[in-house]
């Protein structure tokens, strides 16, 4: 048993390196604002929480956003705390809903609920938490922020328009981007993230 849980916590703890990795590398689109960049650090998240159940994913988007608000700051800890709300909804709701009966069906069904559920937390949480405190505490107003938006997309005019045309859109590419490369790598990965804690279990069994 003991040998069970420090087997998941390294592979927690791998994957949570890996997703902390992949943060750096962010692709902007010329259909959102410039500052809406898309990563794919969610993936490792959303496999361990496959693999190793919802609260390892959380775990995994914990880690990632510690280490880069250790690492890489810049936003006194407000970009972590809503990329790992957001980012745990996610994972979570997916995992949740995976756990129930693993197979193909159900990982797709969980991807798109924690799509969905991540886009409307994600709304709610720029609007009346994330953008104020940008303002407040980094002097980023949120003017300024629908300025931005207002350059790539006429019908972005007010906060409510940005909410709608900005970060909705957003987060539902990228909870669509990750889940079609979710699909195949969980396929490759799954047995080796899987092999160790069997191969460990009938050991125990036979001791």
């Amino acid at each position: 048993m003991k040998n069970q849980k420090l087997n998941k916590m390294i592979k927690v703890s791998m994957l949570g390196v890996i997703a902390f990795m992949l943060m750096f590398f962010e692709l902007a689109m010329p259909i959102f604002p410039p500052f809406l960049k898309i990563d794919i650090s969610d993936l490792p998240a959303l496999i361990g929480a496959f693999a190793l159940g919802p609260v390892a994913g959380i775990g995994i988007e914990l880690l990632k956003n510690v280490l880069h608000g250790i690492f890489v700051g810049g936003t006194a800890f407000i970009g972590e705390a809503a990329n790992f709300i957001v980012g745990s909804v996610f994972v979570g709701v997916a995992g949740l809903w995976y756990s129930r009966r693993k197979d193909r069906k159900n990982a797709i069904i969980g991807m798109v609920l924690g799509t969905v559920i991540m886009t409307a937390t994600a709304a709610v949480l720029n609007y009346y938490v994330l953008l104020p405190l940008y303002e407040k505490v980094l002097n980023f107003p949120i003017a300024a922020v629908v300025g931005m938006g207002t350059m790539v997309n006429a019908n972005i005019k007010d906060l409510n328009s940005f909410i709608i045309w900005a970060i909705v859109p957003f987060n539902i590419f990228k909870g669509l981007v990750i889940a079609l490369i979710t699909l195949p790598v969980y396929k490759r990965v799954s047995p080796v993230l899987h092999s160790e804690i069997s191969a460990e279990s009938k050991t125990a069994k036979e001791n």
